[in-house]
C-alpha cells in the first residue's frame, strides 16, 4: 500500500496532474469569457440586423403547441451562437498557439543568444554539429 501512495504522490505532484489542473481552470474562465463575448458583444448586432430577434430563440416550429401537447421545433438560432462560440474559441485558440510556437522556435534556435536554449537542446545541437563534422572528414577520406 505504501508504494501505491509514493507511486500517486510522485504522479500528482511531478506529473502532468498539476499542469492540466491549471488548464481546466483557465479554460474554464476563458470559456466565461467567450460566452460573455458572444452573447453580449457578438449577438446584440446580429439581432439588429434580424429587427431585434434574439437569434437564440430562432426556432422551425414543426407542430404548433395544442392544449397539453408541447410546441415541436428545430432551434437553428442556438445553433449559430454556439457556432460562433467555437469560431471565437477556434481563432483565439490558434493565436495563442502561434504566439507561443513563436517563442518556442526562438527558445529551441541555439544559435539564438537572445532567448537562453534549454540544455538539452543545447546539447543535442552540438552533437549534431560534431556529426556533420565527421562526416565531412570521412566524406573528405574517401
Amino acid at each position: 500500500m505504501k508504494s501505491f501512495i509514493e507511486e500517486f504522490k510522485d504522479f500528482a505532484i511531478k506529473g502532468n496532474m498539476i499542469d492540466m489542473a491549471v488548464g481546466i481552470i483557465i479554460g474554464t474562465a476563458f470559456n466565461n469569457v467567450v460566452n460573455t463575448l458572444v452573447k453580449k458583444v457578438v449577438m446584440p448586432p446580429l439581432s439588429l440586423l434580424t429587427d431585434d430577434v434574439n437569434i437564440a430563440e430562432r426556432k422551425y416550429v414543426l407542430k404548433q403547441a395544442v392544449g397539453e401537447a408541447k410546441e415541436v421545433a428545430i432551434g437553428y438560432g442556438e445553433l449559430i451562437e454556439v457556432l460562433i462560440d467555437f469560431v471565437v474559441i477556434a481563432l483565439t485558440i490558434f493565436i495563442v498557439i502561434k504566439f507561443i510556437n513563436r517563442f518556442k522556435k526562438k527558445a529551441q534556435d541555439p544559435k539564438n543568444k537572445t532567448v537562453e536554449t534549454p540544455k538539452n537542446i543545447e546539447i543535442l545541437s552540438n552533437i549534431e554539429e560534431l556529426m556533420k563534422e565527421q562526416n565531412a572528414m570521412l566524406k573528405s577520406k574517401k
